[in-house]
């Protein structure tokens, strides 16, 4: 047995003094701060060097808001006193506080070493493992958690979901069943043990002991121990399906009535019957049915039914499927069936059957039905509602609104119709048109929330970001800085994505990227915020939905809101790198116009308010404790200035991009901007990975397609060639890329040929060409490829297009900006800019004559 180390003689201190120490420590966790840090001076008075006391006292200041001077005591600690557990303790609380886990966790080793079992430090460092996924070390802390108070049960527990994050299974099992052996007089519907027993259950289905789980779960349920009815059917059906059990279709057909619209249910049921759900099968069509004469009131069966029907019978289907929903008056109809639009006949049939409901329902029609006469007239309109959808979403703008305006015209009083009118215009391109469709629906009800962020988003995609502010500040907080200030705080994802896309639209990459780094920071603090759900679930017993958490915030990352303003910012860092110019004018004091000096003034005095409203509050309580995470920074970079002025914009991308390339990988657009990033840092091997997984998905995407001929062109032009292996790689994969024995410009030409009515890849073979110096009469004949016959241009290609041609300054910008106005009628996006403004202009003053009727929320 090791000797204890020494007490050192400066840390010794007298009976007294030792008494108000221990004094200290139980202030420090009442959170008595102020009484605290009288009785550490005490102390310090007479032992100024005591390194455990001073460490305390920088805890207490922490505490109380006196950060840096805290810290300074910490630290000042720590150097007086390098063996002491206490020490080494409060510097690893100050460090988890500001977040940095890793040198936190290194401050619980050391306190370790001198006090191995303490249980605190354990418990922290436990948890400090789990954040940073160090499971290895993670199992070892339980262990010893365990050996020191094995009569804890949270301890047991905790050991098992070790064993498990750490993928040993076999060792999870057996610390749950010798937990479960020591177990004495357990009250039935102990929900405790009962999640326990159900996490059990997981760990044996999870291990393919089927058979074990399937006994351990019936029993326990039988004799109430579980007590999560749902969660037991569920588990026994699962398994008993597993087990290819004769008991197994009972089981799924109890679920199925214990609820009858969840669709997984319905899947489990069929996939244990062998059948599918996708493809068309008449047996499980009468299996379908036979669910929908018994369960009359579910809609599940008969919608999955409409998927695998076809013909006679899948039109007999819908028109009761249909006439149902628009009897009933279901506003989300047509979003649940437009998944079948996937088969034409299907579609077709859809059509059919919604126009032959219109003139059944008709009010005004020269010869009604009898029908047509007793039924509600809201049928009418909802028929309408339905059709302006379906012939949007198939891209007839003009019939889509001649149907809609009926609509309007016969009940002009229902939010729905104006929202799908907007949507109907936004999607035909005229932007500010939807903008005021939804203002006309938000009117309708001044009090309903959706309404109103509806409104401001469609307000932002038509690049009025101030008055989509004002908007919002409708139902944001009174007293906060501004409303995109509080929405900020809330982590609207909706919000910072359409200001950030917003603001990049209207020519100001500053003010996106401050929104794109906003959704990061965002995404950041979710990550962070799991730390304390380490300790609550344990302690909870929560484990299952502890370990389905533990999975999603591995993969938190992959969130399309994360990963499109990675990607964005990332596009926006490498435009800078191109072009610097565009950083220097911005961040060069230009003149401001009249509303950006208004928006300027309004945006200070916001912030002095922010600075005077600590003045005028009540004095705080000199006991109040204010944490140990750092005060919010001052934003002393509102304009996004800095972001955009940064000395290395590809390294600020390449640490955006990082997470991507682990958890997106079957995106191409991730992908091509990883090679975009590498290809300009010279890190040529990274740039061949990134190409390589781009064509692993789609070689012959027209992004992949423009990468493969740079590459090739870059390697082939490089000055002097990479020492090997790498040169002769490089060289090897670049030939590869182009068929042998042609050049990089008839490998295009060819390319274009395959993909001649696709206009995306029309694009990029007029940018590859462009990339090979080919002369600009060229590359625009290859562009204006893009409106000939039987090619489908769409609005979002058209403005890529449009894009294009002014970076490489044609002459022709306006010819297709005429012609894309003319063959796009409705939209407003190919207007020229004088008389998009003053469509701006008449769309705001609309706005603002309508806000005296305007009701604000209460």
């Amino acid at each position: 047995m090791s000797k204890a180390l020494p007490v050192p003689a400066k840390r010794h201190l007298p009976s007294k003094e030792a008494t108000l120490f221990k004094e200290l420590l139980t202030l420090y966790e009442t959170r008595q701060l102020k009484k605290g840090l009288r009785t550490a001076d005490q102390i310090l008075k007479k032992f100024p060097e005591h390194g455990e006391t001073i460490c305390m006292k920088g805890l207490l200041l922490t505490h109380m808001g006196r950060r840096e001077e805290g810290i300074d005591f910490v630290k000042k600690g720590v150097k007086l006193d390098l063996t002491s557990h206490i020490v080494w303790h409060v510097f690893g609380l100050i460090q988890k506080g500001e977040k940095n886990y890793e040198e936190a966790l290194k401050s619980y080793t050391q306190a370790l070493r001198f006090d191995k079992e303490n249980l605190n430090i354990l418990r922290d460092a436990a948890q400090l493992q789990t954040q940073l996924r160090l499971f290895d070390a993670l199992v070892e802390t339980r262990h010893t958690l365990l050996k020191i108070r094995p009569s804890l049960r949270q301890h047991w527990i905790a050991l098992a979901v070790a064993y498990h994050l750490n993928g040993n299974l076999s060792e999870a099992r057996k610390t749950l069943e010798h937990y479960e052996r020591t177990l004495k007089n357990v009250a039935d519907y102990d929900i405790e043990h009962s999640e326990t027993l159900l996490y059990h259950v997981r760990i044996l289905e999870e291990m393919e002991d089927y058979s074990e789980a399937l006994s351990l779960l019936d029993v326990n349920s039988k004799s109430r121990a579980i007590v999560d009815r749902t969660a037991i059917m569920e588990c026994r059906a699962r398994l008993l399906s597993k087990l290819k059990s004769d008991e197994a279709e009972h089981a799924w057909r109890a679920l199925i009535e214990h609820n009858p619209d969840c669709y997984d249910y319905y899947r489990g049921y069929f996939s244990n019957q062998g059948l599918s759900l996708e493809n068309s099968s008449q047996e499980a069509l009468d299996i379908l049915r036979q669910f929908s004469s018994q369960l009359s009131k579910a809609t599940a069966p008969r919608r999955l039914a409409l998927t695998i029907a076809t013909g006679d019978e899948f039109r007999d289907l819908a028109k009761s499927y249909l006439l149902s929903g628009l009897t009933k008056g279901i506003p989300s109809l047509f979003v649940d069936v437009k998944s079948l639009y996937t088969n034409a006949s299907k579609r077709d049939v859809i059509e059919e059957l919604a126009e032959a409901a219109r003139v059944e329902f008709t009010p005004s029609s020269d010869t009604p039905s009898s029908s047509a006469e007793d039924t509600d007239p809201t049928i009418y309109l909802w028929t309408l509602y339905f059709l302006a959808q379906h012939h949007s979403y198939l891209g007839r703008p003009k019939k889509a609104l001649e149907t809609i305006t009926i609509a309007l015209e016969h009940t002009p009083t229902l939010p729905e119709v104006h929202t799908c009118k907007a949507r109907i215009l936004k999607r035909a391109g005229d932007l500010l048109g939807a903008a005021k469709s939804v203002n006309d629906a938000r009117l309708l009800d001044g009090q309903d929330r959706f309404l109103n962020t509806k409104c401001a988003k469609y307000l932002l995609r038509a690049g009025c970001v101030e008055e989509a502010s004002n908007m919002l500040g409708l139902f944001t907080k009174k007293d906060a800085v501004s409303p995109g200030a509080d929405l900020e705080d809330m982590q609207s994802l909706l919000y910072l994505m359409e200001e950030a896309d917003a603001h990049y639209r209207n020519g100001k990459p500053n003010l996106a990227l401050k929104k794109y780094h906003a959704i990061q920071k965002a995404f950041t603090i979710i990550e962070d915020d799991q730390y304390d759900f380490h300790g609550y679930n344990l302690r909870k017993f929560t484990l299952n939905i502890y370990m389905k958490l533990v999975k999603w915030e591995d993969q938190l990352r992959s969130h399309p809101a994360h990963v499109k303003a990675a990607l964005s910012a990332s596009r926006i860092y490498i435009k800078i790198h191109d072009d610097p110019s565009i950083a220097t004018a911005i961040t060069s004091s230009p003149q401001l116009t009249g509303a950006e000096k208004k928006a300027k003034k309004k945006a200070k005095k916001a912030a002095q308010k922010v600075q005077e409203e600590p003045k005028k509050g009540p004095t705080p309580s000199a006991n109040e404790d204010k944490g140990l995470e750092p005060v919010q920074p001052k934003d002393d970079d509102p304009e996004g200035l800095k972001l955009i002025g940064v000395s290395d914009p590809l390294e600020q991308a390449f640490k955006l991009l990082q997470p991507l390339t682990t958890l997106v990988t079957d995106n191409i657009d991730v992908w091509t901007v990883v090679y975009d990033v590498a290809i300009r840092r010279k890190k040529y091997l990274q740039a061949l990975q990134a190409l390589n997984h781009a064509r692993a998905l789609n070689v012959e995407h027209p992004e992949v397609h423009v990468r493969s001929m740079h590459f090739r062109q870059t390697i082939d032009t490089l000055p002097e060639e990479p020492p090997a292996p790498i040169g002769p790689l490089l060289k090897e994969v670049a030939q590869k890329v182009v068929t042998e024995g042609l050049s990089i410009l008839t490998f295009n030409g060819q390319y274009l040929q395959r993909h001649i009515s696709e206009p995306l890849a029309v694009l990029a073979a007029a940018k590859v060409a462009h990339g090979l110096k080919e002369p600009v009469q060229e590359v625009e004949q290859v562009v204006f490829g893009v409106l000939g016959e039987g090619t489908q241009l769409d609005i979002p290609t058209a403005l890529k297009v449009l894009e294009f041609l002014t970076e490489i300054k044609s002459g022709r910008v306006e010819e297709f900006r005429s012609v894309c106005n003319k063959q796009f009628e409705i939209s407003t996006v190919f207007k020229p800019l004088t008389e998009l403004e003053v469509l701006q202009k008449r769309t705001l003053s609309g706005e603002e004559e309508e806000k005296e009727e305007d009701i604000s929320p209460a």
